[in-house]
């Protein structure tokens, strides 16, 4: 039976540790909209409140919206940093850790019920976010070659 030898160089165990962070941030953010729910009386399975049923709905959707945000830019985030990882797995890592402060204060801005307090430091994930994307780039050229 024939099959297919990877090789990974030694650094990209930082890229499985920097997916193992980002899971457990978003955990947390999970747990934060857990707690919002009980506190604003929001319960399952509305996903969103209703700003004429509840005085708090706008504050509950603003941390519900943060963490709905980064579940939906997860699969992104996971892809780049595990195909480009291996061939650059010192600099994924390191972007992999700005996304994740910067996704942290993306959800902790969000969640002041301002949704422009957002983008003050949770801005930089995008930045971390196209870094990954040359990486992985350069990756997939590498493979052509």
């Amino acid at each position: 039976m024939g099959g297919v030898e990877l090789v990974l160089p030694k650094e990209y165990g930082f890229v499985v540790i920097v997916l193992v962070l980002y899971s457990l941030v978003n955990f947390w953010m999970a747990f934060q909209v857990g707690k919002a729910r009980k506190k604003f009386k929001v319960p399952y399975p509305i996903l969103y409140a209703i700003e004429s049923e509840n005085k708090d709905a706008k504050l509950f959707n603003c941390i519900q919206r943060g963490h709905q945000n980064s579940l939906e830019l997860m699969p992104v985030f996971f892809t780049l940093m595990i195909l480009g990882g291996m061939k650059h797995p010192g600099v994924c890592a390191a972007l992999g850790l700005v996304y994740i402060v910067a996704r942290f204060f993306f959800f902790k801005g969000y969640a002041t019920g301002d949704p422009k307090n957002r983008l003050t430091i949770g801005k930089y994930g995008f930045v971390a976010v196209m870094g990954l994307m040359v990486c992985t780039v350069s990756f997939g050229v590498s493979l052509l070659l």
